[in-house]
């Protein structure tokens, strides 16, 4: 959606093979990096790359790992895979792109929160406790760089049917994909699970000269799940 309006976009995903394939069906403007967002170096060594190319108006950390389980029940390494992913890898990529934004005076930032943020959800300890970190994290880069040029936002969608859903759902639930399916569709007051393109557009327009007085806050997109559900 950036860029059918004219960004030049770059893709760091870990998968190098599934980056390279959805740059080529933007064709032009559109780069893809492989990295693993918990190492910093290997962070700093693609956005170095990109700043090489333009300069780096915007930042997306869209990145993010999911976990089942409570408290008690979650292991440690579990625990850290998902602050790792979740939180280090928003850490590192707007550590690293935040001097980049200054030299220029400018520049957007949006991270990827939840529903989890605000409202407790069963089972979701390791993964609600990573975005309650995001929610802060969004908060404080607001607060710091407000009167720097810099601004920062945090999207918090309810469900969203994705690749990542159908694959839980075939993982979890064989032969009843579709019952499950409606089943968490339904957890939604509006009724159904949002499309990823609903929340690629908010992210778009929190980006654009139109979005230009907002910064500083959560924008759930979750069809009434918080305040109508709760």
């Amino acid at each position: 959606m950036f860029h059918a309006q004219g960004a030049t976009v770059h893709i760091f995903e870990l998968n190098a093979e599934l980056a390279q394939g959805e740059a080529a069906k933007l064709g032009d403007r559109a780069f893809a990096h492989a990295v693993d967002v918990t190492k910093q170096e290997n962070v700093k060594n693609a956005v170095d790359s990109v700043a090489q190319r333009g300069p780096i108006d915007i930042l997306v950390n869209n990145a993010g790992i999911g976990h089942i389980g409570t408290a008690e029940n979650t292991i440690e390494t579990d625990f850290d895979r998902v602050m790792n992913v979740n939180v280090k890898g928003t850490y590192n990529c707007i550590h690293v792109c935040v001097p980049h934004m200054l030299k220029q005076e400018k520049g957007v930032i949006v991270n990827m929160c939840s529903v989890v943020a605000s409202v407790g959800i069963p089972e979701r300890f390791a993964y609600s406790t990573s975005k309650g970190a995001i929610l802060a994290m969004t908060l404080s880069v607001a607060k710091d760089y407000v009167k720097k040029g810099i601004r920062c936002n945090c999207i918090s969608p309810g469900r969203v049917h994705t690749p990542f859903v159908d694959g839980y759902l075939q993982k979890n639930y064989p032969g009843r994909e579709q019952e499950m399916f409606e089943k968490l569709a339904a957890t939604q007051p509006i009724g159904r699970m949002a499309e990823p393109e609903e929340v690629a557009s908010l992210a778009l327009f929190l980006c654009s000269d139109e979005g230009a007085f907002l910064t500083g806050t959560d924008y759930p997109i979750d069809g009434g799940f918080i305040r109508i559900n709760n």
